[in-house]
Formats: structure tokens, C-alpha cells, sequence
């Protein structure tokens, strides 16, 4: 019989975080000893943003360092984990089945917002993994729906792991001087409704929530909680597993969903 296994939403911090010895690094490991070892992952990364959902089909996804600036060290790091193409093309069939066109890109790697969770998660590398892109010109039901149709992986011993940010306002960040009180309003509104399972009413966050255009410039941060909360389904069960601030500017909390029996 196939584990069950839950859905994350992550954020997934700096590159930096890839180094070790923060708040978040703390968070995932003790995320990571309450995991059971999965068959695959589907991860879905705000660092992939395509037109169309598409499906990484690499048999050895490479590791993507997708920013600039950092110490040497941290472009020396790799995540070797395997891809899994023929779970690719099952899941492409799956999404077109439930009228969702979808494509597989057969040379896309691990960018960091894949990789860097990952090295902690699940530190061997021994598990494939498929990446999903999000579409940023596509609204948070477009991604729920995704995300539903995605659901039955977890009955499967798949983990869907959505990687991004609670908040992410890069400027506020750069900037050194965040403006705590805007983006606290947010993070608690947030924090709120998936914590009482209220989907309905964080689908209409760009509306509803305060200070959303503020906490979210862009929004391709913060549409892989919509997969995430997709995959959970109706009634599923919000845990909290922390995640502190990143500069006291980025929200970085992360979430366990239990769907429900």
C-alpha cells in the first residue's frame, strides 16, 4: 500500500539559505524528520513562470543557479536528485484529461527555489524530482485548479512540495528599511484564513487581502500556495510549521496540508 503523504507550501528564502545556519534552515530540517521518504516529488517553483503549465521531463535535472552576486560557494553547490520523465508524461496526461494544456520541457534543470528546500529536505538526493512551472499571468483559481487536479499524487507516496514566499516585496528587502507594519497585516490575513481552511476567501486575495500589491509587487512568489491549497482539497487540515522573517522583510512561513479522509 502507498504511503499517504501531505503537501507543503514552502518559502523558500535566499539563496543563501542553501548555506545553512539560519532560522529557515532550522525549520526545514525539522520539516524534513517528519517526512516520510516519498516516491517522487512534484515541486512547484515561483522561479519557473511559463505561459502554459510545463512539466520538467529530464532524467537528470541539473542544478540551475538562477541569481547573481552571491559568494562562490554557493554556485559550487549541487543537487544531483534524478528526474522521473515517464512520471512527466503521466502527469502532462493527467492535467490535459482535466482540460488543463500542458508541456514537458525535457532539458529544464532544478532552479533554487527547488533546489535549496530540497538539499534539506531530503539531503541524499535519492529522490526524482519533476518540477512544475507557474504562470504568473494566470489568476490564484487557475492555479487551484491545477492543483486539484493534481490531488491524487499524495495517495500515491508523491509529494507536492509548492515552493515560494509568503510575502516577497524585493524592494522593501533590497532597500534595508521594511515597512513591517503593511506587510504583517498581510502575513496575519494570510496566516488567518489558511490556518481556518477558508480557500474560498484567499482565492480573492488581490482584492480582499491588506496591502496585497504591497506584500506582492509580482505575484509569482505567492501563486504556488494556490497548487498547494488545490492539492489539499476541501476540508483538509492547516498546520503551521514556522519559518521566522527573512531581514525582517520577507515573511517566510511554511504550511503542512492534511487532506481530508
Amino acid at each position: 500500500m502507498n504511503a499517504k503523504q501531505p503537501i507543503l507550501f514552502l518559502s523558500h528564502g535566499s539563496p543563501m539559505t542553501a548555506l545553512g545556519g539560519d532560522e529557515l534552515t532550522q525549520v526545514w530540517s525539522g520539516i524534513s524528520a517528519q517526512l516520510s521518504k516519498p516516491a517522487a516529488i512534484l515541486m512547484i517553483s515561483a522561479h519557473w513562470n511559463t505561459r502554459l503549465p510545463i512539466l520538467g521531463g529530464s532524467a537528470q535535472p541539473e542544478t540551475i543557479h538562477d541569481f547573481g552576486g552571491f559568494p562562490d560557494a554557493l554556485y559550487e553547490l549541487r543537487y544531483p536528485a534524478p528526474g522521473a520523465p515517464a512520471l512527466a508524461q503521466r502527469l502532462k496526461k493527467q492535467l490535459t484529461s482535466a482540460g488543463i494544456a500542458t508541456g514537458i520541457d525535457a532539458s529544464r534543470g532544478l532552479d533554487h527555489g527547488a533546489w535549496v528546500p530540497l538539499r534539506k529536505l531530503f539531503p541524499a538526493a535519492d529522490v526524482p524530482v519533476v518540477q512544475l512551472s507557474v504562470q504568473p499571468d494566470s489568476c490564484a483559481r487557475h492555479h487551484f485548479a491545477l492543483g486539484a487536479a493534481l490531488a491524487p499524487l499524495a495517495d500515491e507516496n508523491i509529494l507536492i512540495i509548492a515552493s515560494g514566499h509568503l510575502t516577497h516585496n524585493l524592494g522593501e528587502y533590497l532597500r534595508g528599511k521594511p515597512r513591517a507594519e503593511e506587510t504583517r497585516a498581510f502575513r496575519d490575513w494570510v496566516h488567518t484564513h489558511l490556518m481556518t481552511g477558508d480557500s474560498e476567501t484567499l482565492l480573492d486575495w488581490q482584492h480582499a487581502a491588506p496591502h496585497a500589491a504591497f506584500a506582492h509587487p509580482t505575484v509569482e512568489h505567492f501563486l504556488p500556495l494556490f497548487v498547494a491549497l488545490g492539492a489539499a482539497g476541501p476540508k483538509h487540515t492547516s498546520e503551521w510549521l514556522g519559518g521566522g522573517w527573512v531581514a525582517d522583510a520577507l515573511a517566510a512561513d511554511n504550511y503542512r496540508f492534511i487532506q481530508a479522509k
